[in-house]
């Protein structure tokens, strides 16, 4: 039974990891999927069912608009580990987080399972959330988001500071499937900045704050005032 109740006008932290942390994305395709799905499905009049869009609905080959009419959440920071995702959001509407994440995490599930004959659960159980209550929480959150993929090439970044700063800081910066690039170019596709407070307005202040991280580690001891005591699942 979830404890927290979304509302409109707060930020929360969602995220899943495949059952028995499975791999979730082996592919690019996979990922592109999931991330077009980030865009299409984020409508109130978005399909019902996920075989009416298309196969070949992916980011390269049908550029997507940020809204495609009524938007259930804002994204303001999402990424695609090979095993788990992480968004951070907050609802437009009532009920919006929680009919958008049963959309995502079904329609990409149907995909899957397609994809690869098999049947079943995807995902180990329902989405899992966090009530983010203050700001310093939420900027630790912002970058926590952006340098999932850090380990991805340097495993024990977060209890020593990256023993190769420039390799893992030019990887996090390029890695695909982060809102990181959006917010380096300043094209948002799937992220809409506007709805979340103005952390970073420049590229040099969304580095500095990345850099910050990368050379002192120990995001284990970030702050967790931020975390509400009844925002894990049961």
């Amino acid at each position: 039974m979830r404890r927290i109740i979304f509302s409109e006008g707060e930020y929360y932290h969602l995220y899943n990891r495949g059952v028995d942390k499975r791999e979730i994305f082996s592919n690019a395709d996979e990922y592109q999927r999931f991330l077009a799905y980030l865009c299409v499905l984020n409508d109130a009049a978005a399909p019902r069912l996920t075989h009416e869009i298309r196969r070949d609905y992916v980011l390269e080959a049908k550029p997507l608009k940020l809204t495609q009419g009524a938007p259930l959440v804002a994204i303001g920071a999402y990424c695609l580990m090979p095993n788990h995702f992480h968004l951070y959001v907050t609802p437009l509407v009532e009920n919006g987080i929680s009919k958008f994440m049963q959309r995502l995490q079904t329609a990409y599930t149907m995909y899957f399972n397609e994809r690869h004959a098999r049947s079943g659960a995807l995902f180990q159980g329902t989405f899992k959330a966090r009530h983010v209550l203050d700001d310093r929480y939420a900027r630790y959150l912002f970058s926590y988001i952006h340098l999932n993929p850090a380990k991805l090439v340097d495993p024990h970044w977060k209890e020593f500071g990256s023993r190769d700063f420039k390799k893992v800081r030019e990887y996090v910066q390029t890695y695909p499937y982060s809102s990181f690039g959006e917010y380096n170019r300043k094209r948002h596709v799937i992220t809409d900045p506007a709805r979340f407070p103005e952390y970073f307005s420049t590229r040099r202040s969304l580095d500095a704050h990345i850099d910050d991280w990368l050379e002192e580690g120990d995001m284990h001891d970030a702050p967790v005032r931020g975390l509400a005591s009844n925002a894990r699942e049961e």
